[in-house]
């Protein structure tokens, strides 16, 4: 646990290829000690395979690392963390069943004879958790930890093995605002320790807020770096995205109408057999936006398939337009205005195997006009997708395009605009923009709110904090399958939700 070694760490003409796929186009990288590089770019950029060539895990096709300007040859992480570079998964890699010191001794010479001796370690713990208060017990086994705690577990880790260099992947996706803000006061600690960090995200207020520098890849190429200092949100995002996205939309007051979707004591178990949701009730009235804002995995998933009716209650009431509509079958719920956004959209809301035509009439494929005497009317079917890809602004080579071609932007567009072509009474929308880029976030928002005028009760779950606080009138905040509180979106500040997402007031 002596200071860093590493005083700076270049990548060089990085390729790496994958089948249909170059991941990195050339890549030039340098990271310094002492600070914060943000490496920022949309789902598919090529941040996370430039990082785990760096971190050993993947071989480029061509060019070169070099650390304090000598060539550097890595063939495994092991290599990596041997020559001071570290890296902290989005998904964390710990063992529930051990302990905090248990899991930091994993892959560390043993002492006393081949024994496990952890006093050394449980000492360089306390001594890490002191001076970077990361506020961890050595003894606490990881499942009994928080999100929050298992991320600072994993630093310790790498602190522990002397990373010079300490990459962190979407560092904040599964974090509270609260969070947050520890997250980055440990990492200014750090870097003023003399700490190299790359701060991968797509984010841009946190990489504005963390960062000394930025650097932003889009299919596969580094196409800006720049202080930070020079950024904005607007420059940032034109890089990202390759063209002028506006980053702002107009939420204005709309008078509510009457209650359109009701949910009474819901609950109901998740994959595993345990409780997901407990007593959960809220109603959203036309003309309103009722955002769902929490934690990943605090029951957002089990209520979504519960209202959409994939998922049976264990007990509950759901009702729509005051129609019990508890027992109904996916298709009455369609049938009785109800639209729904999936998480999974390639799971649960589009074939990838099938056209975009096909995908189009998916639920509508068995009425008129698309259905006619027990036959398809394929001139309706054109007419009907080649008017949802000119309304929505669906890039594709043509309706008979298999989906899986298009880009992930597309096709949460054509399912939005399969949805809302029923013209719904009630809308339920979770994870709306996930892996699409700004320009496509932002045109989803606007087509949120305008659907929002036109007297649509929506339901907008969504762990983008940011997204809930533009678009919601009301905002109910779910933990542990509880809902811990519903504010109005004037009253709605980040710490206050945060504060609710972690399940402190």
């Amino acid at each position: 646990m002596s200071a860093p070694t590493v005083e700076r760490v270049e990548m060089i003409g990085i390729v790496k290829r994958f089948p249909g796929v170059l991941a990195n186009d050339r890549v030039d990288l340098e990271v310094q000690r002492g600070e914060i590089l943000a490496l920022l770019g949309e789902n598919g950029a090529g941040k996370s395979t430039l990082m785990k060539i760096l971190y050993g895990m993947q071989p480029a096709d061509e060019g070169e690392i070099r650390l304090n300007g000598q060539p550097l040859h890595l063939r495994s992480p092991s290599d990596a963390i041997r020559h001071g570079i570290g890296m902290i998964h989005q998904h964390f890699m710990l063992v529930p069943s051990l302990t905090v010191a248990e899991n930091v001794a994993l892959g560390l010479p043993s002492g006393r004879g081949g024994r496990l001796d952890l006093t050394p370690i449980m000492r360089g713990i306390q001594a890490l958790s002191e001076r970077y208060n990361l506020k961890v017990d050595p003894r606490a086994y990881v499942w009994q930890l928080s999100v929050g705690e298992q991320q600072r577990v994993e630093i310790i880790k790498a602190l522990y093995r002397n990373a010079g260099v300490l990459i962190m992947d979407e560092p904040t996706a599964v974090l509270t605002p609260q969070e947050v803000d520890d997250l980055f006061k440990i990492l200014r600690q750090m870097t003023a320790d003399g700490h190299a960090i790359i701060f991968i995200s797509h984010k841009l207020h946190e990489v504005l807020a963390i960062s000394d520098r930025i650097m932003v890849l889009r299919d596969g190429r580094a196409v800006g770096s720049l202080p930070t200092t020079q950024a904005t949100r607007e420059i940032l995002a034109r890089l990202m995205v390759g063209r002028e996205v506006s980053l702002r939309v107009a939420h204005e007051a709309m008078e509510v109408g009457q209650v359109r979707l009701r949910v009474e004591q819901l609950n109901a178990l998740n994959a595993r057999r345990l409780p997901a949701l407990r007593d959960v009730s809220l109603e959203v009235r036309g003309g309103e936006i009722l955002g769902v804002a929490g934690v990943s995995g605090n029951g957002q998933r089990e209520l979504a398939e519960v209202i959409a009716g994939l998922r049976p209650l264990t007990s509950g009431k759901v009702y729509l337009d005051e129609a019990d509509l508890t027992q109904a079958s996916v298709a009455e719920r369609i049938a009785a205005g109800f639209s729904y956004i999936p998480e999974e959209r390639m799971r649960d809301g589009a074939i990838k195997t099938f056209s975009v035509a096909e995908n189009a009439i998916l639920q509508t494929h068995t009425r008129p006009p698309i259905a006619q005497r027990g036959m398809i009317n394929f001139r309706a079917v054109r007419q009907m997708t080649g008017d949802l890809i000119t309304r929505f602004n669906v890039k594709t080579p043509s309706q008979s395009t298999p989906l899986r071609n298009l880009s992930g932007g597309n096709i949460q567009k054509l399912i939005l605009a399969r949805e809302l072509s029923r013209n719904p009474h009630v809308l339920l929308a979770a994870q709306p923009t996930r892996g699409v880029d700004i320009g496509a976030t932002m045109y989803i928002h606007r087509v949120l709110l305008d659907q929002r005028a036109h007297g649509t009760a929506i339901l907008l779950i969504s762990e983008d904090l940011e997204e809930i606080l533009a678009l919601s009138d009301r905002i109910a905040v779910i933990y542990e399958g509880q809902i811990m509180g519903i504010l109005p979106r004037a009253e709605a500040t980040a710490e206050k939700l945060g504060l609710l997402m972690a399940g402190s007031l």
